[in-house]
């Protein structure tokens, strides 16, 4: 089994080395095992798949970070957490966040200028610089390099200035974060614009940007890692209910034809928890 140290260094060498790597988002220690069994190199959470799980429409922070740690438990991957906005508004109460992901066994993460309150979406810019350099303060203060990653949330608030994007964009970087992120962002020439103003690795999440895009295309265009968020448990979410639909609607079951073989799926768990 990895060290947290070295999947940490792991983690850090996948965003150093050339062209785009996936990182795709489980949302329990089972979704985990299937990734890693598949061959992705990390993982990262969702937390609005986590809601889903639970039938909820948020999660609490105590939630997101139980939900890590099993998921970093499941597998010998390196495991970056969506942790929102921290769970706090002041810099230094967000900033313990970190310390409990790196508790949790994450090796990365993420802090979000977005406050949870629909009323005032997005942080004064100001109070979302200096949350972000204290998660980069935290991070530093870990025993193994914490990969951080910092985000704007305007595109998917409602926000649809790009200047003041990626103007928050590069104050995070400035202010220390390893990777920045603006969900939201859907069409190529968007994309470039965003990527080229920055010099530190970007993130570019597929469930809100152009599906026909690759992951080729999205390489060249600068980008550096690409998630999914909620997309994969949104999906799953769909075949489910199709299959409760039929039954409910049709009285039929037809959906079984296009079951997962049980010796596949143990074939997979048997072979994420070997590696």
């Amino acid at each position: 089994m990895r060290t947290q140290a070295d999947k940490a260094a792991r983690f850090r060498e996948l965003h150093q080395r050339p062209g785009a790597f996936i990182i795709p988002n489980p949302w329990d220690a089972g979704t985990a095992k299937l990734l890693a069994a598949m061959g992705f190199e990390a993982l990262a959470t969702t937390s609005l798949g986590l809601a889903n799980t639970l039938g909820q429409s948020t999660v609490n922070l105590d939630a997101i970070i139980e939900n890590c740690r099993a998921i970093a438990q499941a597998t010998d991957l390196p495991v970056s957490v969506d942790l929102e906005n921290c769970g706090a508004d002041m810099p230094k109460l967000a900033a313990e966040a970190i310390r409990f992901a790196a508790e949790a066994g994450a090796v990365g993460g993420s802090i979000e200028d977005s406050t949870g309150d629909p009323q005032r979406p997005i942080y004064d810019f100001s109070l979302a610089v200096e949350r972000v350099q204290a998660a980069v303060e935290a991070a530093r203060a870990l025993p193994f390099p914490f990969t951080l990653t910092a985000r704007a949330e305007n595109l998917l608030h409602g926000r649809k200035d790009l200047d003041d994007t990626i103007k928050r964009l590069q104050a995070f970087e400035a202010a220390g974060a390893d990777v920045l992120y603006s969900p939201g962002l859907y069409d190529l020439a968007t994309i470039k614009t965003v990527v080229s103003a920055l010099k530190k690795p970007f993130n570019l999440v597929m469930g809100f940007a152009d599906p026909t895009l690759t992951v080729e295309q999205l390489a060249t265009a600068g980008v550096k890692r690409i998630s999914v968020g909620g997309a994969m448990e949104r999906h799953a979410l769909a075949a489910f209910l199709h299959c409760a639909r039929e039954m409910k609607d049709k009285g039929s079951f037809t959906y079984v034809r296009d079951m997962a073989p049980v010796k596949d799926i143990r074939k997979a768990f048997a072979a994420a928890t070997s590696d």
